[in-house]
């Protein structure tokens, strides 16, 4: 008899965790309590980082009778080497795939690895549990089990899924018919909290499946229904993330914001019931937001919550053929609103690879959504999912993409391979200098050298290459060293200026243990250093909030500089040219480090008298 299923999750990362599996084996821990003696389901979850041999000899060591794989495109080529390998040393297992990534073509899957028992298409929890049945009650044939692709065929299409009936999966006692609880029951249910099992772990949640939109490179378009879970079920579930100060909850709705009231009664209770640490991610179309729920972000706490806005493209004609409507104006008004709150992080995408963007196309949606200022901006590489529109219209486009996971673009009809190679150069200079939010005074001042940011990006990329520097290094400091040789060599009457600002830069983000070999001699002398903090530590004009502490402790504790350029301006105020002009008299910055930005967590600063 079969007893033992397990359940098998490959992550990305450590952090990442599998919601997939947990949901499957939720769900049949409510709807299916009552098994036969010694059977049990249980979850075993790795990392793609791990070498195969460690996980097949894990998995060898559990036995499952049933082992099920969640497959996506970041662990596909590890699952095939398992299927390829698990028969040897388990030959009596019986071996199930489900996920995005196997969802589509699976009668192909069935033919390639005969030792597949069947794969599961599509959302998954229903047809797991009658899978369970079909295994420990053979009370039921696997032709009834409706989604599923066996060695017999197809079993025909599942009524997509009723969310309101999926359990909370970090806490499945929460879960209730009506999604009411008091907030008392949301933090005393330790005795069944699996939140522990997420400690040091992204928390991922989703409020609703399916999207409205058709977007050609996306699976979510397949699904164009959207199944909205019970608002008070999801205040409560949230509610018990409040309760536990999670670090950040990452929901997982392809367009959170897509039905308006929805979106904002969460976003008003968040804001309301706000614990001061937790931050919620949510991925949305920012062209659609209103003026309530703008209104509704204005006053919330910084590090909230924080957006990720898929542009993807600002051409047209791309985004008509990806069918991807979107009003670029509307976007761009809405992002510089949210940006003058100052209280919230936005994360843009951008795709290369898209039909209709060459070279060219795509330098101009560069430069278009840079002008944006988000807080982060994803250069991403189109992927031809398995079962998108994109896939089956990828001929058409001239799009050739790699034949593995994760079935990047290598070129299309207006993109080069050699284009492709160079967008992956200037992708690398965007996350070191960009994205890492470490440069924020020094890349505008360097923009004003060339002709536009992504002029600036291509040429760094150029930089590095021609020059032989490690893009994967640790080290803060070869980063800044390289990045002021960059801008020597396209502007060397300067290099005061970029080295005041790569200094400024270094000391907003680091109390320095050791200068930089770049940083200038120049210094406020030590008798001046001593007389500012003694009149600090007695009358504290700029340390608010150092009560207590002695004038030593106070130097010890922040870091005077000199300069002799306006390099601390805020570019977001002022032109960053502003900052090219020479200082008549040195000025002096002092550097806060128990004061910081809750957004970016930089320094508080202050221009101070000696």
């Amino acid at each position: 008899m079969t007893k033992k299923i397990l359940l098998v999750g490959i992550n990305a990362k450590y952090i990442h965790s599998n919601p997939a599996v947990y949901s499957l084996k939720a769900y049949a821990d409510k709807y299916y309590p009552d098994r036969p003696d010694g059977c049990t389901l249980e979850i075993a979850e790795y990392t793609i980082n791990q070498q195969t041999g460690t996980i097949l000899a894990d998995l060898y060591h559990k036995r499952p009778d049933v082992a099920a794989f969640s497959c996506y495109i970041w662990n596909w080529n590890v699952v095939q080497e398992l299927l390829a390998e698990l028969p040897k040393v388990l030959p009596d297992t019986k071996l199930w795939l489900g996920g995005p990534e196997v969802s589509f073509h699976a009668d192909r899957l069935i033919s390639t690895f005969p030792q597949l028992s069947g794969v599961m298409i599509g959302e998954g929890e229903e047809t797991f549990l009658e899978l369970l049945q079909y295994y420990w009650e053979q009370d039921i044939t696997l032709q009834e089990i409706k989604g599923i692709v066996y060695q017999g065929g197809f079993t025909g299409e599942r009524a997509l899924t009723d969310i309101n009936r999926l359990p909370f999966i970090y806490n499945p006692a929460l879960s209730s018919d009506t999604g009411r609880k008091t907030d008392a029951f949301c933090s005393d249910m330790s005795k069944n909290d699996t939140l522990v099992t997420f400690d040091n772990r992204i928390i991922y949640y989703e409020s609703q499946r399916g999207c409205p939109f058709r977007c050609a490179y996306c699976l979510s378009s397949i699904d164009k229904k959207v199944r909205l879970r019970d608002i008070d079920t999801v205040k409560t579930e949230l509610q018990y993330f409040l309760n536990h100060k999670v670090p950040q909850v990452k929901f997982i709705d392809r367009t959170f914001n897509c039905v308006s009231g929805h979106a904002l009664s969460i976003w008003n209770y968040l804001k309301e019931h706000d614990n001061g640490v937790t931050n919620f991610h949510f991925e949305i179309a920012a062209d659609l937001l209103n003026e309530e729920q703008l209104e509704a972000m204005r006053d919330m706490r910084p590090g909230l919550i924080q957006l990720e806005i898929g542009v993807q493209s600002t051409n047209e004609a791309t985004l008509r053929a990806i069918n991807r409507h979107m009003d670029i104006g509307r976007l761009r008004k809405t992002v510089a609103m949210i940006q003058g709150f100052h209280n919230i992080h936005q994360h843009l995408d951008l795709i290369a690879g898209l039909p209709y963007e060459d070279y060219e196309s795509f330098a101009h949606s560069f430069n278009d959504v840079y002008a944006m200022a988000p807080n982060q901006l994803q250069l991403g590489f189109l992927k031809v999912l398995k079962g998108s529109p994109m896939e089956q219209q990828a001929h058409e486009y001239g799009i050739v993409y790699n034949s593995k996971p994760p079935y990047e673009v290598l070129y299309t009809k207006w993109l080069s391979y050699d284009d492709v190679l160079r967008l992956k150069g200037i992708e690398e200079m965007v996350e070191l200098y960009y994205n890492s939010n470490q440069f924020t005074h020094t890349l505008p001042v360097l923009a004003l050298e060339f002709s536009s940011p992504f002029a600036m990006y291509e040429a760094l990329a150029d930089y590095y290459r021609t020059n032989g520097y490690f893009v994967s290094t640790p080290s803060r400091a070869y980063r800044y060293q390289a990045l002021l040789d960059f801008a020597c060599s396209v502007a060397p009457q300067k290099q005061e200026l970029y080295a005041e600002l790569l200094i400024f830069d270094m000391y907003l983000r680091e109390n320095l243990k050791s200068r930089p070999s770049f940083a200038p001699t120049n210094a406020m002398d030590k008798e001046s250093l001593r007389r500012f903090f003694d009149k600090e530590a007695a009358s504290h004009q700029y340390l608010k909030n150092y009560d207590g502490y002695q004038s030593a402790q106070l130097l010890r504790m922040t870091h005077i500089e000199m300069f002799s350029y306006p390099v601390w301006k805020d570019f977001s105020a002022v032109n960053p040219s502003d900052c090219t002009r020479k200082l008549d008299a040195p000025a002096y910055i002092l550097f806060d480090y128990e004061n910081r930005s809750a957004l970016t967590h930089d320094a508080a600063f202050y221009e101070i008298s000696c």
